[in-house]
């Protein structure tokens, strides 16, 4: 795929950035076809829907951060130790984390953390990146400690890169598992992003 066939429509045309299609392969075992394509009968195996948005960066929102918390620096470790809080599914070490400082898309300025202010607990993290080549930004990581939802922490990470990332790219994507318990789409589709395009990501057993 070229970058001209991906800039036409990034969410239908795959599942991930441009950046990762020629350096990640789908493992051995493992089919990603487009909602629409996807067949069941054919596709034998476990199935995880997974969703793609695009934000076109010409309205964002300004979200306020929640009272009592505020923007902290964290290292890698800790942003470890954050996703895995979240995730029951997924699972990232620190020595993981260290790699996306090696990649063409690393920007240090879009790493964010939030803590809350009288015990210093992180309750909410996020990590973009950016793709000069493409002008893609990319929301890879955004958490909120089950304690802390529904509180606007998501939306105030979510935003707050987009604030970041507006000054450089271009569009940002974000995918996500469409069945994931805490409903990410959900966030994200409030905070402006659109054209929703569903990728079935086949495990055969």
């Amino acid at each position: 795929m070229d970058i001209k066939e991906y800039l036409s429509d990034p969410c239908a045309a795959s599942s991930l950035p441009f950046w990762k299609i020629t350096r990640f392969p789908a493992p051995e075992g493992v089919s990603v076809i487009r909602d629409g394509e996807y067949d069941p009968a054919r596709y034998a195996g476990t199935d995880e829907p997974y969703f793609k948005l695009i934000h076109d960066l010409k309205n964002v929102k300004t979200v306020p951060l929640p009272q009592g918390y505020r923007v902290v620096m964290r290292g890698t470790a800790a942003f470890a130790e954050h996703i895995n809080e979240c995730y029951s599914e997924e699972s990232v070490t620190p020595e993981e984390l260290e790699l996306y400082k090696l990649r063409p898309v690393y920007d240090e300025t879009l790493w964010i953390a939030v803590a809350e202010e009288k015990s210093g607990f992180l309750a909410a993290s996020g990590i973009g990146e950016f793709d000069a080549q493409t002008g893609e930004g990319i929301l890879e990581w955004i958490q909120v400690s089950p304690s802390h939802r529904r509180k606007g922490l998501g939306a105030f990470v979510v935003c707050s890169l987009l604030q970041k990332l507006r000054s450089k790219a271009k569009f940002v994507t974000v995918s996500g598992r469409l069945n994931a318990g805490c409903a990410p789409i959900k966030l994200y589709l409030s905070c402006g992003f659109t054209h929703p395009v569903i990728w079935h990501v086949v495990t055969r057993a």
